[in-house]
């Protein structure tokens, strides 16, 4: 019953890592024949203060959407996880930009943010007129707050199906014994989405490392190199200065960074971070 799974896996998992492997140990402009270069791609990486800027600036977007989206969504996810008949009116709402595309986000957002065309003219709010996609720092800040915007709903919908799997009988045995919401939530609720935080966070750092397409369409990178991801550092290598070696260096970094991240987070979770988040009832 494993061997699709496993076929699939195989030719597009396994497969083009080892390709992609390979053609880092090659000078390969995107055309043409092979040309070996050894670890000459590795080296100059490995010295290339840009790809540390961007390995540094990855991490950096990294913690930051795991501390902004994980609160939120998880308050969000206890909230919609009601049966009150407004939260599933509530919820549609919230869920409403995982059916829009990254591309769509983007341009949405560029448009907004115009200091001379967006809301700031159109609401009249001084404030507002800034130069947010100019200056690296509101840069930054409009990127986390676009992928936050995205991305906050799926997790909440997560978060909502691990809530709504916990028994209800814990919330009246301690409703009987007098503990308040609060109480519960801390006591109750947070220990039982153990498993459900790990699969959250582990899916936020992947998505972390392989965010590219908002990021493209919205800053490009820029200004200068303040947005410039490790996804991103990877296409501009390859796809815009042709150096695809270098580049697939960068990618190998990338699936390695994603595999140690995500087997710490299985060794901080526990031993069986599958088990059921009931575990112990």
């Amino acid at each position: 019953m494993v061997l699709p799974a496993l076929a699939f896996f195989t030719f597009f998992g396994a497969v083009p890592l080892v390709g992609v492997v390979i053609l880092s140990m090659t000078d390969w402009p995107g055309f043409g024949a092979l040309r070996g270069a050894g670890l000459s791609n590795w080296s100059s990486i490995l010295q290339s203060s840009v790809m540390w800027h961007s390995l540094m600036l990855t991490f950096l977007v990294m913690g930051l959407t795991i501390v902004i989206q994980t609160p939120l969504a998880l308050l969000l996810g206890v909230f919609t996880a009601g049966h009150q008949r407004y939260r599933a009116f509530l919820a549609v709402l919230y869920f409403l930009p995982l059916l829009l595309s990254a591309a769509a986000i983007s341009a949405a957002y560029k448009a907004l943010l115009d200091p001379n065309f967006g809301l700031a003219a159109g609401l009249g709010v001084p404030w507002l007129k800034q130069n947010w996609l100019g200056d690296p720092t509101l840069a930054l800040g409009v990127v986390l707050f676009a992928l936050a915007w995205q991305y906050i709903p799926f997790h909440t919908l997560i978060y909502q199906g691990g809530v709504r799997q916990i028994p209800r009988s814990l919330y009246e045995a301690a409703s009987i014994d007098g503990a308040g919401t609060v109480r519960q939530f801390i006591n109750i609720t947070l220990p039982q989405l153990k498993y459900t935080i790990i699969t959250s966070v582990t899916l936020m750092v992947v998505g972390s490392l392989t965010a590219f397409d908002l990021i493209y369409v919205l800053t490009g990178g820029g200004p200068g190199d303040s947005t410039r991801i490790l996804a991103l550092d990877m296409y501009k290598r390859g796809f815009q200065a042709n150096q695809m070696g270098p580049a697939s260096v960068v990618a190998t970094i990338l699936v390695v960074l994603g595999l140690c991240l995500a087997l710490l987070l299985q060794r901080l979770g526990g031993k069986d971070a599958s088990a059921s988040q009931q575990e112990g009832l």
